[in-house]
């Protein structure tokens, strides 16, 4: 349990604010007809400059395709990006905190199509009291920079900042910093994620 009341939380997206809809490794894996795990990983490398702002994902994604001689248009591989949906329940925590006067901000890795899709189009914005992307911060977990510059926007001492990520790296990066930091994964339920928050004195509902 901390020795400093928490007052501010950071919210991962992927995995603790939402989760898949359709199976996107499958398809990812569907767009090429032999050695496909090769492929997939070659995507995934092909996506990582993009979140922290370098260059295009679609582009990226174009000449990965490109080199494959895929016959998937650009737009057809980028699908699986969409196929997500954020957890009601989670929303609806995230809602009651900030109307405790607990700040909740997003801090996410994502590219800028992502991001579009989350801030722009599905109001992922309104839910946080800042929204915090890679791709416009210029850095990406669990990088400990990446946290500062978060502490440095919202003005809050790290010792007052609870993060929560599925990922253990992610985690280890917030805690390098100071902020106090939990490993949640939304497949474990609600519940418990209740019960995190719940340890750190933070108002929820019984």
């Amino acid at each position: 349990m901390p020795t400093t009341s928490v007052t501010a939380v950071l919210f991962d997206a992927d995995g603790v604010l939402q989760r898949p809809t359709i199976d996107w490794w499958s398809r990812l894996n569907s767009l090429v007809p032999t050695d496909s795990e090769t492929f997939v990983a070659e995507v995934m490398a092909a996506e990582k400059p993009s979140l922290v702002g370098k260059g295009d994902f679609r582009d990226a994604l174009a000449e990965v395709l490109q080199r494959w001689n895929s016959t998937a248009t650009v737009e057809e591989a980028l699908e699986p990006w969409q196929w997500f949906a954020a957890e009601p329940a989670v929303v609806s925590l995230i809602q009651g905190l900030r109307a405790a006067g607990i700040g909740c901000h997003l801090a996410t890795n994502q590219q800028a199509y992502r991001r579009s899709l989350m801030h722009d189009e599905r109001g992922y914005g309104e839910w946080f009291d800042q929204s915090f992307y890679s791709c416009d911060l210029g850095l990406a977990k669990p990088d400990p920079a990446y946290f500062r510059a978060i502490l440095a926007a919202i003005d809050v001492p790290a010792s007052s900042v609870l993060f929560i990520d599925d990922n253990e790296a992610n985690v280890a990066g917030a805690l390098s910093v100071g902020l106090h930091a939990e490993v949640y994964d939304l497949s474990t339920g609600v519940d418990t994620l209740e019960g995190l928050l719940r340890r750190y004195g933070l108002p929820i509902p019984a």
